[in-house]
């Protein structure tokens, strides 16, 4: 009978030392991004739900990021269900949802750590990946985390990575992070285990920029001459899952 990774990893005698490594690993990666003014890259995202049947669907997003730090931001994510605009300048959110032509603005003047969590509780929009976004990424990792190891290196998009994989309380992560002087993440999977099968969400960043500087309307939301603005409370789910399609389903 084959030995499962988890059993092999707790019974070698350097899974201690690994434990140390992924912190290490971790935290230089949490310092590299805290210290990046302006960020800019693409991603793709899979999140997986779970029918009453206890079937997996998969649903698939593409996107681009941009970044200026401490207060600014522009995200777009594409899926079959949803073609969404977020911008923030500073002091307004802006959520246009394309696939229907409207759009909603809140006034809030805010840091990018405290957008992450009016956007969740205002627009129930979540980031993708919001924790990699943070001020301080190596606190919000890991505010759950019981154990940590490093398991090795993998290529992410052509890239040689440092692999990492931690575990909490109700979820498992993993965590792909770029060999050398730039320790970009790369790829980021979570498990959901309080759900039956354990459904994933998967994040893969690519075309990661760091060096330019944004244009002068980077943060700056024009809307279309056919968009129509509306209420906050009256915006759509702007979901990654198509909450009709998948009846029941949890994520």
């Amino acid at each position: 009978m084959m030995m499962s990774l988890s059993a092999f990893l707790l019974m070698a005698p350097g899974a201690r030392a690994q434990s140390d490594d992924a912190n290490k690993m971790l935290k230089a990666m949490s310092d590299y991004m805290a210290n990046q003014k302006n960020i800019s890259l693409s991603f793709d995202t899979a999140v997986e739900v779970i029918t009453p049947e206890v079937q997996k669907i998969q649903f698939a997003s593409s996107g681009h990021l941009q970044i200026g730090r401490p207060d600014k931001i522009r995200a777009s994510r594409t899926g079959g269900y949803a073609d969404v605009e977020l911008v923030f300048d500073g002091k307004t959110i802006t959520v246009y949802a394309k696939h229907i032509g409207s759009y909603a603005q809140v006034d809030s003047p805010s840091s990018l750590d405290q957008l992450v969590d009016r956007l969740r509780d205002k627009f129930s929009v979540v980031l993708p990946g919001a924790d990699l976004l943070m001020s301080n990424v190596y606190d919000a990792l890991t505010s759950d985390v019981i154990n940590g190891l490093y398991i090795g290196r993998g290529v992410i998009e052509g890239a040689e990575c440092e692999h990492l994989a931690f575990r909490g309380q109700d979820t498992d992560w993993q965590i792909w992070i770029e060999v050398g002087d730039r320790p970009i993440p790369r790829k980021y999977v979570i498990t959901s285990k309080g759900i039956a099968a354990a459904p994933q969400y998967t994040l893969v960043i690519r075309d990661w920029k760091t060096d330019e500087q944004p244009s002068a309307n980077a943060f700056v939301f024009t809307p279309p001459k056919d968009a129509k603005k509306i209420e906050a409370a009256a915006l759509p789910s702007i979901d990654e899952v198509p909450p009709a399609e998948v009846k029941g389903a949890k994520k």
